[in-house]
Order: structure tokens, then sequence, then C-alpha cells
């Protein structure tokens, strides 16, 4: 894993590897390319100067091979350019990813880690009314329940941590389930979202990946990015 000092000098390197990787294989390429090129013209202008009067060779069938080496030569160039744009956009999501670090970030998930003792999620109610919060751990042992008055809208939700024996809870992924009802007693849907911080992020693979706790989550994941 990475960490927010290391991610410049990191990205550099693996693109500076990477493009001089490509760059060499493209090279190497275009040469053999090009001396198959030469040979096929040296070849052809042979066969044309020995060629029988009474038989002479097929000029078309000359041309198309000339227009394919001249399609392969195209590709190369298409394959190089298509190339430094995939490397100029990873470096970029390298220097994109680096903002979420320190950030507090939402996922879709009802999963949050314990960070500095703590877990939070962040709630979205339809409408106000109170709710029965119940909090398992990562080996599905229920740890905590509770009650919690509901605003309408998205509102925060920390759970300290403390056990029922009053020790503190293990590092770990912490799940939560909520049952509400508003004021008139009507059942209602209340979200819960991991709220967590990250922590550092790796941008070692194909796409960034951000560590929130001792989790590893995907970029794309991220449903919103906060900053107190």
């Amino acid at each position: 894993m990475t960490s927010i000092t290391n991610l410049p000098s990191l990205a550099s390197s693996n693109t500076a590897s990477k493009a001089s990787s490509t760059a060499t294989s493209l090279s190497n390429s275009r040469t053999g390319i090009a001396n198959n090129f030469d040979q096929f013209l040296q070849l052809l202008t042979t066969q044309l100067k020995n060629q029988s009067p009474l038989d002479p060779l097929d000029t078309n069938q000359f041309t198309q091979q000339l227009v394919q080496f001249a399609g392969v030569e195209q590709q190369l160039r298409t394959n190089e350019t298509l190339s430094s744009l995939v490397t100029a956009n990873k470096v970029n999501n390298a220097t994109s990813a680096l903002g979420f670090v320190g950030a507090n970030v939402t996922l879709d998930r009802k999963g949050s880690p314990m960070q500095d003792g703590q877990v939070k999620w962040l709630f979205s109610a339809p409408r106000a009314g109170t709710a029965s919060v119940t909090i398992k751990d990562p080996d599905g042992n229920t740890v905590y329940v509770g009650a919690k008055t509901l605003s309408a809208g998205e509102q925060e939700y920390t759970w300290d941590g403390k056990l029922p024996n009053g020790s503190q809870a293990s590092a770990g992924e912490y799940t939560i389930s909520v049952s509400a009802s508003d004021s008139a007693r009507q059942v209602m849907d209340v979200k819960a979202y991991m709220l967590a911080r990250v922590d550092s992020v790796d941008v070692s693979g194909d796409s960034p990946t951000i560590k929130v706790g001792n989790l590893d989550l995907a970029l794309t994941d991220v449903k919103t990015i906060r900053r107190n």
C-alpha cells in the first residue's frame, strides 16, 4: 500500500518505466516493418526488371501488398498514440486520487470500518422519526442495540465502539441495520451508508484503490467526498 508521501514518485516511476518499455517495443516493430518494406521493394524491383514480356507479373497483387504494408505501419503509429493516451490517463487518475487522502467518503454499503475507536455511518431519512439501530461485528455477533431520533434528510451516526461489558471493540468492519418509523408510526426506509476517512491511495494497479481502515475499496465505489 502506498502512502501519500510516496504517491507522486511512485506514479512517475511506474509511468516512466511503462512508457519507455512501450516506446521501445513500438520502435522495434516499426524498424522491422521498415526493413521488410525495403526488402519487399527490392524484390518487387528485381522481379519487374526480370519479368518475361510474354508473361508479365500481376501488378494488382503487388499494389495490394503495398497497401497492406502501409496499413500495418499506420496501425503501429495509431497504437503508439493510444498507448501514450492510456499512460497519460493513468497519471491523471493517480494525481486525482491524491485528493481523496484525508477526506471522508461515503459508500453504498452498510459495513463501516473502525477508525480512531469509532465507527461512522451516514443515514438518509425521508422524514423525521425514530429508529432502532443494531450493530454487528465482523463475525456477525450483535455488539450494540440502541435508539436514535431522526431528522429528515442526511445525518451522521457514530458508534463509540464500546461493548456491553465496557471494553473497546477491536478493529474491523461493522455492519448496521436500521428499523425506523415516523411520528405517525408509519414504517419508513432509512438508508445507511459507510462513512469513513481515506487513509491512503494505492496507484500500483490499473486503477487507483483507496485504503479505508483495514479495507481496500475501488475508487469508483465512492458515493460522496466530504472534508470537515
